[in-house]
């Protein structure tokens, strides 16, 4: 998950210099933000907002400058405090990128499989049937 300030700008000045996007750029771009506003802000070399980033889809949340820290390290808290199978989620939506339908479930049937036996997902149904919130232990 991706927290900007306020006055945060991305930019992909390859085509300023005379070379080519790297480091994965142009597959992440053009899978984040599709493909004609990748070529766009490749192929321009022109700032990108951290408004128009989020209204893009770049990023997850713009926050005040003076609240980037505080706010993002309350993100990473929260993530931190969440179940064992965040894990097996984010490794799931990378994978879910590039792979077919029909792999794709399979993959969700073996991580389900997973994280069902989790001792995460045994305190998350008890506290859902207790109506508390749940502990997790990341087990």
């Amino acid at each position: 998950m991706i927290v900007a300030s306020e006055d945060a700008c991305f930019l992909q000045a390859f085509c300023r210099i005379g070379l080519v996007p790297d480091g994965g750029s142009s597959y992440l771009l053009a899978r984040t933000i599709g493909r004609p506003r990748a070529m766009e802000t490749t192929l321009l070399g022109q700032r990108l907002p951290a408004a128009r980033a989020l209204e893009w889809g770049l990023v997850n949340r713009v926050v005040a400058d003076a609240q980037l820290e505080t706010d993002a390290l309350a993100l990473a808290q929260l993530l931190a405090a969440g179940p064992s199978s965040l894990a097996q989620t984010r490794r799931m939506m990378w994978k879910a990128i590039d792979a077919p339908w029909d792999e794709t479930l399979q993959h969700e049937r073996q991580e389900l499989r997973t994280a069902g036996c989790s001792a995460d997902a045994g305190e998350g149904i008890a506290a859902f049937l207790e109506k508390r919130p749940a502990r997790f232990t990341g087990r």
